[in-house]
């Protein structure tokens, strides 16, 4: 297929949003497959971008799915993320030398109604970060090991200390990204 039209498609993400699909509902791609009457290699090639899919195709993943087809051809009313690396950081001290604080994120301050979580990736878990076509606003400190955010095509590597401001309606993905675990502190509205 040649590149431009491929181009055309790249910037829906579609694979992304199948992959966040079925890991939303915990589906494996054999049970997809039952579901769809479609092959596996097929749906892994769609997965990965390696396929476009025909309308026919995504209407039937509609149907399992219980979405709409604009889901997948709908541009983000909003996206931003802001990654602060550890080394980025610098230690406010205060007055006595025991202390040590580090502001996360200036959007921090005056923050209220909002919850903080601590998140355990174990190896090889990835899952969607929020519900299909729901917009996530959240802050994530990694605490320990490293985490893989994957945001509509886009990969970002995030290690011990690192930090990344979230506000998007786009597809996000989430996993542990080397051995071992990964404790993440998840900070985000209350009541979501």
């Amino acid at each position: 297929m040649p590149k431009s039209q491929v181009s055309a498609l790249d910037h829906y993400r579609i694979g992304l949003k199948l992959r966040t699909l079925r890991a939303t509902k915990q589906l494996t791609l054999s049970r997809l497959a039952v579901e769809t009457k479609l092959s596996t290699a097929l749906l892994s090639k769609l997965e990965t971008d390696r396929m476009i899919p025909t309308l026919q195709t995504l209407s039937k993943l509609c149907t399992v799915y219980g979405v709409s087809l604009s889901y997948f051809f709908s541009d983000p009313s909003r996206h931003t993320i802001a990654i602060s690396r550890r080394e980025h950081f610098s230690p406010i001290r205060s007055y006595q030398e025991t202390l040590k604080r580090i502001a996360l994120h200036h959007n921090l301050i005056g923050v209220a109604k909002c919850r903080a979580s601590m998140l355990e990736f174990p190896e090889s878990l990835i899952l969607a970060a929020s519900e299909p076509g729901m917009p996530l606003a959240c802050i994530v400190y990694i605490v320990e090991g490293s985490l893989q955010l994957d945001v509509s095509g886009t990969r970002e590597l995030l290690n011990t200390g690192d930090c990344a401001c979230i506000d998007t309606d786009m597809t996000v993905m989430w996993s542990s990204a080397g051995p071992g675990r990964c404790r993440v502190l998840l900070v985000d509205a209350a009541g979501k």
